[in-house]
């Protein structure tokens, strides 16, 4: 139900299926979205204009704003005519939504407001679970890309980027080891990159060739060994 609250003001009334309704003041010069009797799902704008992914991320959740990114950067690439297939878009997403933050430890070795590695926060709650414990409870977070590159495990792959005195000095601080995981890191020290060929299971293959002489080979061969028995 859409409502003129006087001096341009609009205000917006959202009658559920179940439970109360809720009202939203409109700014003024605002172009509405929504129309009267119009049915709204969650994560539907009742305004015009970009919505703010935070928010979408709190309403609709982790998929619901990894679409909506991706759909938003390629609206602006293909608006000039260029084509990228979505998984580049796709990675950058990814690191700036791979970090929660932990509201409730459990029986995890978590603070409550530390930002943690999605794949670690996973990894602690099934060993929790498995142990009888009580899982930690923490939400999704977005990170813009410069934050979401300094978040890194490695520190010296966030050195290279931005604020160099302050990753290292924090580093120091907290006395981190780096894993040396990802490329830039060693590349920084010289080491060979974990890619293709430079992979651990890779560097201790034999090779063994499994193929049969070939015919050629063979003949001259049996020619050589009847020439000296003759």
């Amino acid at each position: 139900e859409v409502e003129d609250s006087g001096k341009g003001m609009r205000k917006v009334t959202i009658v559920p299926d179940e439970g109360e309704a809720r009202e939203y003041a409109i700014p003024y010069g605002a172009r509405m979205a929504a129309k009267q009797g119009m049915h709204l799902k969650p994560g539907d704008k009742l305004t015009e204009g970009s919505i703010n992914p935070h928010d979408i991320l709190r309403v609709c959740g982790l998929q619901a704003t990894q679409r909506y990114l991706v759909y938003e950067v390629q609206k602006v690439y293909k608006s000039q005519g260029v084509e990228i297939n979505d998984k580049h878009i796709e990675v950058m997403v990814r690191q700036m939504l791979h970090k929660v933050k932990i509201e409730e430890s459990g029986s995890t070795d978590f603070l409550p407001g530390e930002y943690i590695d999605i794949n670690q926060f996973e990894a602690a709650n099934t060993k929790a679970i498995e142990e009888d414990g009580e899982p930690a409870v923490a939400k999704p977070i977005l990170l813009g890309i410069t934050k979401a590159s300094l978040a890194t495990d490695s520190f010296m792959s966030a050195a290279s980027f931005q604020e160099t005195t302050r990753v290292l000095t924090d580093a120091a601080i907290k006395g981190k080891v780096d894993p040396l995981i990802g490329l830039k890191e060693n590349v920084i020290i010289g080491k060979l990159i974990p890619a293709g060929t430079g992979m651990s299971r890779y560097r201790n293959l034999k090779i063994v060739d499994m193929d049969p002489k070939p015919a050629a080979e063979a003949l001259s061969e049996d020619g050589a060994a009847e020439t000296v028995e003759a």
